[in-house]
């Protein structure tokens, strides 16, 4: 008898362990907070432009905003996108993007509204659509057991809809007017609505590594932002080059195949480099740009002033640009391509005062062609 009350009693304890929860969820307000669990995606972070969106980090953006005109009134315009909720020049954080719950749509830009709460963050996980994470450690057999579920920092929702497409990115990446109501900046949106092909499957792909420390993964989204500053390689994917041969020449066709302009910066340029490789002499034939020039009076300008588009050559979202040389080939020809491009025009870099490596031309994607 005293054998099985010392069973039940036991049993009963081991249950009532197992139902207790404890909470240690804290407010995280920096990202060097996320690094204790998340130390692959804090390291890929480090080296993303969303780190280094700040005038502190971002030459291009500090050289532009010390000559616009609300600098001198102690208004930092842009640090809505730039540096969200905080004023120490963190650049966009993981506190920024995980607390979005929605996105407000309006004329001159689009706005992010942000969890007052922040203790509960947003995220996408295949399988979890339905679900609301809250962290709990149990117990049992006198704590010789223990099982947590969540994270101890934050608890994780996962049925915010907008984080399975690129909607989440559309607060800041949707489009941009200035005080003229001119569009500085615009992306196409239909890339953001489907849930199969976005923004995050093509600038955040799963890669191999684990997400967390709690709980091993074999693959985590890329939190480096994939983009041709940091990740050339990944956006190269979705460049194609071929060509056709014709009786008085060639062509060479670039295929864009990203659901927006090859790129959107209003300072990136993009260059085709083509070069003839015959009875080995080699002869660089015409350069070819693409580029979109904002302006005001027919004249390039700051985004500020600007009021017209003066130039739009960029390779459109899904477009096939044909490209066209009138050299006529011979057997053994080689023709060697490479399209590139440069972060800022030297124009740019010289009225902004940049450092010339800026305009230093990057090779995107490099084809060989024989014949």
């Amino acid at each position: 008898m005293r054998l099985f009350l010392m069973l039940l009693t036991l049993s009963s304890i081991s249950l009532l362990a197992t139902e207790e929860a404890t909470t240690k969820k804290v407010i995280i307000e920096k990202a060097t907070t996320c690094k204790a669990c998340h130390p692959t995606i804090y390291n890929e972070f480090q080296n993303s432009l969303h780190k280094k969106s700040s005038i502190k980090e971002d030459a291009i953006h500090k050289a532009v905003w010390d000559k616009h005109p609300a600098k001198a009134k102690g208004k930092y315009k842009c640090a809505k996108c730039h540096t969200p909720k905080n004023e120490s020049h963190q650049g966009i954080t993981c506190v920024i993007c995980h607390t979005i719950t929605d996105i407000k749509k309006h004329t001159m830009s689009n706005e992010n509204i942000y969890e007052t709460k922040p203790k509960t963050f947003y995220s996408a996980e295949k399988g979890n659509e339905n679900k609301k994470l809250i962290y709990k450690e149990k117990s049992s057999w006198f704590g010789l057991r223990n099982k947590t579920i969540g994270s101890p920092y934050h608890d994780i929702d996962y049925t915010n809809k907008s984080y399975y497409t690129g909607e989440i990115c559309m607060g800041c990446h949707s489009h941009k007017k200035n005080g003229h109501k001119f569009e500085v900046c615009k992306t196409d949106i239909s890339g953001a609505k489907s849930k199969k092909s976005n923004c995050i499957t093509c600038h955040m792909p799963k890669i191999s590594g684990t997400a967390t420390t709690i709980r091993k993964t074999t693959t985590h989204a890329f939190h480096g932002f994939a983009g041709a500053r940091n990740s050339p390689e990944k956006l190269s994917k979705y460049v194609k080059l071929a060509y056709k041969r014709l009786d008085k020449g060639f062509e060479i066709i670039i295929h864009n195949d990203t659901p927006h302009a090859l790129f959107t910066h209003p300072l990136r340029v993009v260059e085709l480099h083509t070069t003839l490789k015959r009875n080995s002499k080699s002869e660089a034939l015409k350069e070819h740009t693409f580029i979109k020039v904002i302006g005001t009076n027919n004249k390039p300008s700051m985004p500020w002033l600007a009021t017209q588009i003066i130039k739009d050559t960029m390779i459109k979202a899904d477009e096939k640009r044909v490209i066209s040389f009138d050299k006529v080939l011979q057997s053994g020809d080689e023709i060697e391509v490479v399209l590139g491009y440069r972060i800022a025009t030297k124009q740019a870099v010289k009225k902004l005062e940049l450092d010339e490596k800026m305009s230093d031309f990057i090779p995107l994607k490099r084809s060989y062609f024989k014949f």
